[in-house]
């Protein structure tokens, strides 16, 4: 998890910075109006929406854009997408066990993009349920360090109902119960700590070891599947040390 983990959080860093900012946006933008709908538009009352929002202002998202995705979402203003989640299964080079989260308005069309992308970079699609069983939901916080040790961040969570916490470098990833997360978050919150998310992540329980030829391949193919619109997210069960990944990235 360690190695995925760390190349995921330095994806997503240059993520922000890079070409790929408008479909950065416009995935988060999903996410807003997803969570207005089905838990309605008020922040304070809606944890998932207080959440995306606060994950797209981190972002740089507009202030426009995210209150215009609130309304549509709630039904403040026309306009909102039905937006509907499909998860997709395979396997990528190495054995690698795949979980792709869509958010469509268009199923075909997903299902088309996922298949083509898996086709085109040496990964396969596979049958529901063949793949989904080695992942587990679970409630993820991200914070940068800021010269925050180990010990400051599990003494803020310990009562919270935290999991565990994972050094990522110079971020933190702290793990919780799906039902911990807005409490874990308000824990951090309440004792001034800054974190860059707070989501529901699909973390895997078993890893897969690759070289750094075989780590290549398998980041060639999330970031292919990546850039299909209807993508939101990736998870993958892999694991690459520092020294690999620092080869695969050469």
């Amino acid at each position: 998890m360690s190695g995925h983990s760390k190349w995921a959080t330095t994806k997503h860093k240059k993520a922000a910075v890079d070409a790929k900012r408008g479909k950065l946006f416009a995935k988060l933008i999903k996410n807003i109006e997803v969570a207005a709908r089905t838990g309605g538009g008020d922040p304070d009352a809606n944890p998932t929406l207080y959440d995306a929002i606060q994950k797209a202002r981190k972002n740089s998202v507009p202030m426009d854009n995210i209150e215009r995705a609130r309304k549509r979402g709630s039904g403040e203003e026309a306009g909102a997408a039905d937006w509907q989640t499909i998860m997709y299964e395979g396997y990528g080079p190495g054995g690698v066990a795949v979980l792709i989260e869509c958010l469509t308005d268009n199923r075909n069309r997903a299902a088309g993009e996922v298949r083509t992308a898996m086709t085109r970079n040496g990964g396969s699609m596979a049958d529901a349920g063949s793949v989904a069983y080695l992942f587990n939901r679970k409630g993820v916080v991200l914070l940068p360090k800021n010269g925050l040790s180990e010990d400051d961040v599990l003494a803020a969570v310990l009562e919270a109902g935290v999991e565990e916490v994972n050094d990522l470098g110079d971020t933190f990833e702290v793990v919780c119960e799906p039902g911990d997360l807005v409490e874990v978050r308000t824990a951090l919150q309440t004792a001034g700590i800054d974190y860059e998310s707070a989501e529901l992540n699909f973390l895997p329980s078993v890893n897969v070891p690759l070289d750094a030829d075989a780590a290549r391949r398998v980041f060639k193919l999330i970031d292919a599947l990546e850039d299909c619109d209807d993508v939101q997210n990736v998870y993958a069960n892999f694991d690459v040390p520092d020294s690999v990944l620092e080869e695969a990235n050469a």
